[in-house]
């Protein structure tokens, strides 16, 4: 049995932000680099979203920040969990990953869902279209990418958009960029999944996530799929403390603690578990996390 860690950095209120915010976002993705986290995401937000905030906080711009990161580290993956579809023209989206992958040297991963926060939408002025016109655009882009990314310039004629060529020049350093789905909806969301996916992103208890995985095997058995072809990857907040810490906030826990939820969220089919560390210590904080991946790789693998 293996896990896989990655890190989602999503909030930015250092002491002595936004003078400090570049230095101390370098120190987390070296910290993360160091603890044996493997991919590093930050969200696609451009306010900060009521589960994790208040609104005026710092948000930073998700791929300029991605950017930045790829400048700063060597090995870690980077990515948005997840790229809302809405945002973007999706043939420019295909061109800012591609540009994430070369910069980074190989290292881009595509995080991608049907976007939800519609007050974001109003702020910036885009419109929030009907869930199932979000629905169709996010399978146009999931269609759209690989060919952006892909050789030749074909034509796209899509549900919603048609691109006369898929041009993207650099084409990406890796042949294929791995693409994330966010969303766990049975109905729509996991049969993308299974139709195009080479990842999903799950929340919840292990029970919720074996439920989630077996209709998810339901949709790949009709789209002829091996299930085993989809990584499966689990968010949550958490913190590690000691024994006598602090516990306020979401996730908070001892390392032997964190080990045991992982380890039942390993068993109940999660490969990757993806850590929004829900304190503000910022690089010890992700220190501390070290040992959860230690153990967990010395007791697993």
């Amino acid at each position: 049995m293996t896990l896989e860690f990655g890190l989602q950095v999503s909030r930015f209120e250092w002491p002595g932000h936004p003078s400090n915010t570049a230095e101390v976002l370098s120190g987390i993705a070296h910290a993360a680099e160091e603890a044996g986290f493997r991919s590093l995401w930050v969200m696609d937000h451009f306010v900060q979203i009521p589960q994790v905030g208040r609104e005026w906080e710092d948000m930073l711009d998700s791929y300029t920040a991605l950017a930045y990161l790829a400048g700063v580290t060597k090995q870690i993956r980077l990515g948005a969990l997840v790229t809302g579809i809405t945002y973007r023209n999706l043939a420019h989206l295909a061109k800012i990953v591609a540009t994430l992958d070369v910069l980074s040297g190989g290292r881009a991963l595509c995080g991608i869902g049907a976007a939800w926060f519609e007050r974001e939408h109003r702020l910036y002025g885009w419109r929030f279209p009907p869930l199932a016109e979000r629905y169709a655009l996010l399978e146009d882009a999931l269609e759209l990418l690989p060919l952006m990314w892909g050789p030749g310039s074909p034509r796209f004629h899509g549900r919603t958009l048609s691109v006369e060529e898929a041009i993207c020049y650099p084409r990406p350093l890796q042949e294929h960029i791995p693409i994330l789905v966010g969303g766990s909806g049975e109905r729509r969301t996991l049969r993308l999944v299974a139709r195009y996916a080479d990842a999903c992103n799950l929340f919840g208890d292990p029970d919720t996530v074996r439920r989630k995985l077996a209709v998810l095997r339901e949709h790949c058995s009709a789209e002829r799929r091996d299930p085993r072809t989809i990584e499966v990857t689990h968010a949550a907040p958490a913190r590690v403390v000691s024994a006598e810490g602090d516990r306020s906030g979401q996730g908070a826990g001892t390392v032997n603690e964190h080990i045991g939820r992982y380890r039942e969220l390993a068993e109940a089919g999660v490969q990757t578990a993806i850590v929004s560390l829900s304190d503000p210590d910022a690089g010890e904080s992700v220190m501390r996390f070290a040992d959860v991946i230690a153990a967990f790789r010395d007791r697993h693998r």
